[in-house]
């Protein structure tokens, strides 16, 4: 999965409010976030009682430009990654996910229907983070 954003406000604003999981809401669809510790970051994405809790080991830690998480839920598993570069007055953000899907084959079996609303999402959280921050 992979999402990139043109925004206009500079790398350290973006990777504040990116990094500010608290504010998390505010622009990633569905869901809420918290730091659990040093390195360890919680994330539910649902509505009210549905959904599932994604749990999160910071693995590199290098503002403003890059922020790399292993995913070590239950459901979700894999490596994530947030970059931020300088473009033009502003940033271009870019959100990756190298994810192990779950529920074995059939995981494998539905991703191609999956993929396109997973990219949707990550697409329109991006534009929502624009906003937030310009």
């Amino acid at each position: 999965m992979g999402a990139a954003v043109l925004v206009a406000a500079p790398p350290e604003r973006v990777f504040a409010v990116l990094t500010d999981w608290p504010r998390h809401h505010e622009w990633m669809l569905l869901t809420t976030a918290r730091r659990s510790g040093p390195d360890q970051v919680e994330a539910f994405t649902g509505v009210g009682p549905l959904g599932f809790l994604d749990t999160m080991t910071i693995t590199r830690w290098e503002p403003p430009g890059l922020v790399r998480v292993r995913h070590t839920g239950r459901l979700v598993r894999g490596e994530g990654v947030f970059r931020i570069r300088p473009y033009g007055g502003g940033s271009r953000v870019i959100w990756a996910e190298d994810l192990d899907l779950p529920l074995g084959a059939l995981g494998r079996l539905l991703w191609p229907l999956a993929r396109p609303f997973a990219d949707a999402m990550a697409r329109l959280s991006l534009r929502r983070l624009a906003r937030l921050v310009e």
